[in-house]
Order: C-alpha cells, then sequence, then structure tokens
C-alpha cells in the first residue's frame, strides 16, 4: 500500500466524527494515560508494604466489587443528572481516592479506600458510553467505539512503561500522577464538553411515555442475554491478565517471559484496531461476534500447546483479533439495543458484566489451574468461546437492523425512538451551559 493509500485510509478513519467526539476521546487518552493503580496494585501491596498474597487478593476483590456496584448507580445517575456531570463527578472522586490511597497505612484503611477506588473510577463508564452513543451518528458508531477503544490502549502501553520506572523510585509519585491526571481529565469535560442527555419531547410528554428504571433493563430479554454474553466473553479475555500468568509461572516461565507475551496484545491493538475496524465497520454484526467468540475462546485454548514465548505469543495473536473485532461490534449492539431515555442504566447494565467477571475470572483461573491444571482452564474457555458464539447467533436472529431499543423479550418498546431526529440537535447546539435545574439540549471497556 502506498503512502498516499495509508494517508487516505488515515483520514477516512478519523473523519466525519463531531468535535465533542473528539474532546471526549482526548479525556480518554488523558485518563488512561494515568493509569497506576490497577496496574501496580499487587506490586505494591506485597514488594513496598510486605502484605500477604491472601490480604492482596482480598484489596483486589473489593477493588472489583466497588466497579459492580458503581456501575449500576452511575448508570441510573447518567439518565438522572446527565452525562456531563456524572463524569466530572466520577473523575474528581477518582483523583482525590487515589491520591488518598497513596498514603493510607493500615490494612483496614487500604481495603476500604481500594473499595472506594473501584468504585469512582467504575463510575465513569456508563457516562462515557451513554455520551458517545448521544453525539456520534449510528451508522459511525463501531468505528468511534473502536477509536475510543483504542486511546485506552494507547494511554495504558505508555502509562504502563512510564509507571514501571516511577514505581521503582517512588510509588506515591504514582499515585499522586495519576490524581493529577484524573483530575485533568475532569476538568477537560467540564471545561469542552457540553450536556448531551437527549430531552423528552412535547409529543413523548404527551403521550406519557413510561420512564426506564433497572426493572425495565432487567426485563429485556434480548438486552439481558447480551449482557450474559459480555460476561462469558469477558471470563475469556480476562484470562490473558489472570489465568496466563499463573500457568506461565507454574511451567517455569519467567515474568520477563510474561511480560513478551502480553505486550503483543497492546502492540497488535494498537497496530491493528483501527484498519480492522475499517474493514469490518459496515459487515453482519451477528457473523463478526460468532467468528469473534470462536476465535477468542481456540485463542485461549491453543494456549495448552503453548510449550515456547514464541508459540504462545502467537496465541495471543489469535485471542486479540478476537477482542479488536468483538469490542466495537458488541458496544455498538448495546448502544443499539438502548433506549434513547435509558442509555445510562443499559450501559452501566453492561459495564457491569465486566466487573464481575473481574471478580470471577481470578477464582476461575485460580481453581482450575490448582485443582485439575492449566489444560483444564483453556480447555474451559475454547467451551465458553462455542457457548458464546451459540447464543450471538441465537440472540441476534431476527433483530431490526438500526433497532434503537428493545423492550422486554427484545421487542421494539415504546422507548425505541428514532434517534438523529431527538440526538443531532442537542449536538448541534452546544454552545450554551447545561442548566443546573435540569437537562438541556446542549455531551467511550470504556474511560
Amino acid at each position: 500500500m502506498s503512502a498516499t493509500s495509508l494517508r487516505r485510509a488515515a483520514r477516512e478513519s478519523v473523519s466525519g466524527l463531531p468535535r465533542e467526539f473528539w474532546w471526549l476521546w482526548t479525556s480518554t487518552l488523558v485518563n488512561r494515560l494515568g493509569a497506576f493503580v490497577a496496574t501496580f496494585m499487587t506490586l505494591y501491596l506485597t514488594l513496598e508494604r510486605g502484605y500477604s498474597a491472601s490480604f492482596v487478593g482480598l484489596v483486589v476483590a473489593l477493588h472489583g466489587l466497588g466497579g459492580v456496584v458503581s456501575s449500576l448507580v452511575a448508570g441510573v445517575l447518567t439518565d438522572r443528572l446527565g452525562r456531563r456531570p456524572t463524569l466530572v463527578a466520577a473523575q474528581a472522586s477518582t483523583a482525590f481516592s487515589v491520591a488518598l490511597l497513596g498514603f493510607m497505612e493500615h490494612p483496614a484503611a487500604i481495603a476500604a479506600v481500594a473499595l472506594l477506588v473501584g468504585m469512582t473510577s467504575n463510575a465513569s463508564r456508563p457516562a462515557v458510553q451513554a455520551m458517545m452513543a448521544d453525539i456520534v451518528r449510528p451508522e459511525d458508531r463501531v468505528r468511534a467505539f473502536a477509536l475510543n477503544y483504542w486511546a485506552i490502549n494507547l494511554g495504558f502501553a505508555v502509562s504502563s512503561t512510564v509507571a514501571g520506572f516511577v514505581a521503582e523510585h517512588s510509588y506515591l509519585a504514582g499515585f499522586l500522577g495519576e490524581a493529577v491526571l484524573t483530575l485533568a481529565c475532569a476538568v477537560l469535560v467540564f471545561i469542552k464538553l457540553p450536556e448531551s442527555r437527549p430531552v423528552r419531547t412535547a409529543a413523548e410528554k404527551a403521550a406519557a411515555e413510561p420512564e426506564i428504571g433497572l426493572g425495565t433493563v432487567l426485563r429485556d430479554g434480548r438486552f439481558m442475554g447480551v449482557v450474559g454474553l459480555s460476561f462469558l466473553i469477558s471470563l475469556i479475555f480476562m484470562q490473558g491478565s489472570f489465568g496466563l500468568p499463573l500457568a506461565m509461572g507454574a511451567a517455569g516461565f519467567s515474568t520477563a517471559d510474561y511480560g513478551l507475551v502480553a505486550a503483543v496484545n497492546g502492540v497488535l491493538i494498537v497496530l491493528l484496531q483501527i484498519p480492522v475496524t475499517r474493514f469490518i465497520e459496515h459487515r453482519d454484526p451477528q457473523k463478526l461476534l460468532v467468528i469473534s467468540a470462536l476465535l477468542a475462546g481456540y485463542g485461549f485454548g491453543l494456549t495448552a500447546f503453548g510449550g515456547s514465548v514464541w508459540s504462545l505469543a502467537l496465541t495471543v495473536c489469535v485471542w486479540t483479533l478476537a477482542e479488536i473485532v468483538n469490542s466495537p461490534t458488541q458496544m455498538g449492539l448495546v448502544a443499539r439495543l438502548s433506549p434513547l431515555h435509558g442509555r445510562g442504566r443499559y450501559q452501566g447494565m453492561y459495564t457491569m458484566s465486566w466487573a464481575v467477571a473481574s471478580l470471577v475470572a481470578p477464582l476461575m483461573a485460580g481453581f482450575a489451574i490448582e485443582h485439575f491444571g492449566a489444560e483444564w482452564l483453556w480447555g474451559s474457555t475454547a467451551v465458553l468461546g462455542m457457548v458464546a458464539a451459540l447464543g450471538y447467533w441465537l440472540l441476534m436472529r431476527g433483530l431490526p437492523e438500526g433497532a434503537a431499543g428493545a423492550g422486554p423479550g427484545g421487542s421494539p418498546g415504546p422507548a425505541a425512538v428514532a434517534e438523529p431526529a431527538v440526538e443531532e440537535p442537542a449536538v448541534a447546539s452546544a454552545s450554551a451551559e447545561p442548566d443546573p435545574a435540569g437537562p438541556d439540549r446542549v455531551r467511550p471497556t470504556a474511560v
């Protein structure tokens, strides 16, 4: 491919997206550049503080539990208060709690603040994803979610490298550095992003359209099916962080070997996310999700046959391709099934599936490897991938193209309104500050 073709492809990948999206994208990148706690929590507690593995497991579990709780609460706040105030409050409170964690000495205080960090850091995700669905046209959402996911991985790759050097000199500096960048993210959102929450029209109010609550989400059979499949897929992908290092350690590989294998995932996402998304953007999402589930399951399943660093790196290539395809396609499906006035709650429920998986995945990996051997873990991932593929195939049969919302059981519900007629004016008039008394017409696996 010539340099001209590459430039044209890059230009087409980023063209046509509104200015508000790029400010949101920038906030995601800044946020991930400051990632420190999630990456170095275990090393900080074991090497710096000298705590036992059981205590570290408790702290990590509490951090994950905080994310489970905040997913639903933040989803409700995103719909009630608005995307912008929820996001600003989440980022500001994350900055405070992360800085506070760096100064905690007593084990009980560390555990309590770790729970708080998990709650605040996860609270921004439903707001980001709902805001992105608000401001981006339906036909551009897969591309927008892919670009946001690319920013997450680019920021994480840079922050992991820089934070590693920072941690060698001062863990406290790492905590404070994340706090500063997270606060900068909150300021950026406050200054540059207007509220995007759609306002009910006079016709909708006159029709007495029912309010959407968490019960509405739970009764939405098709959407809850997506949440369940997201949980299965998350269990598979998270074995790259939990099962793979355990299995490699048990097989005699060094930490440097695992670092090299794990790096393949981040490098491939940074290099391939945008071109692969261009290739799949307008293809059948049902087929994409089925194929990505099979690639994820069998990619991890092949780990059972990896006897060297390079063979393990090849298996990472397989499931990373699945991740590249699955993430924007699934987030696009979630936005497609979320009613216009209930996006926060729907996104919160979807985010919770990943948070719950982060609690279950390490338990699954540890139990399988300790009692049955790593081969059983990798065989289980292959089975989960096949189950998820079958689930996606069944779930998406008969789904109308461009469906904007679904009622209980998967049928189009009263909240399934025509999106462009409601959303686009909200972005076009993004010049005034939101009215603190209520929403106005004037707003991302993921900040």
